[in-house]
């Protein structure tokens, strides 16, 4: 009984720890999302827009609330058995302890959705884990990845798994079948601030091969 409590007392600093880690990342993409549709007159706020970790203004995170979080996860780690949320909060940490994307600890991030994929078999941590794979060894191995994963039925044809694939064709420099893959992505999601998102990322790219 004292070993089950113990342990539920560990998930739940876990738990609280990725809440707090999560929440101004959260908070901040959504005041980066406000203030685009304010400048951006040409685009009409439907349902928001996305702003991904790696195009938000850190400066607006809430630097306590981050500090708060990360001392949850680093006391719950070492203190017993390590589920999925406590390492979805030790990766955001990660990202927020970093000042910007290139700074960040990409192979500590790695390992640990290497360990998060194993405990969970979920398509999506390995769909991140081929980013993390990327962004340590380039994009040609996130792409190799990917193609990998396109046996999983569960990821077949999704349009995160298009998207990512187009950021890593974009990191390569093959501007012109990035451009086909955000399109790709943008025709198969059903969120509009997703899709809105996807169409941008095409038609800079689009702008970018006509100015050639």
């Amino acid at each position: 009984m004292l070993v089950e409590e113990r342990r539920r007392d560990v998930v739940a600093a876990g738990d609280l720890g990725a809440l707090g880690v999560e929440e101004p990342q959260r908070r901040a993409g959504e005041r980066d999302a406000a203030e685009r549709r304010v400048l951006d007159v040409d685009q009409q706020p439907l349902a928001g827009d996305l702003v991904p970790l790696a195009e938000q203004d850190r400066a607006r995170w809430n630097v306590a609330l981050i500090q708060e979080g990360i001392a949850l996860v680093t006391s719950a780690l070492p203190r017993g058995a390590v589920g999925p949320y406590q390492l979805q909060a030790a990766i955001a940490a990660v990202h927020d302890e970093a000042a910007n994307t290139e700074d960040t600890d990409w192979p500590q991030i790695r390992a640990l959705y290497t360990v998060l994929e194993r405990m969970t078999d979920n398509p999506m941590v390995a769909l991140n884990r081929a980013i993390a794979d990327a962004m340590v060894d380039g994009p040609a191995e996130g792409l190799r990845r990917l193609d990998a994963l396109e046996a999983d039925a569960r990821l077949r044809g999704h349009h995160r798994l298009h998207a990512v694939r187009a950021h890593l064709l974009e990191m390569q420099g093959d501007r012109a079948q990035a451009r086909t893959e955000y399109l790709d992505a943008a025709t198969r999601t059903t969120s509009i601030p997703e899709q809105r998102y996807l169409l941008m990322k095409a038609a800079k790219l689009g702008d970018t091969e006509a100015k050639k």
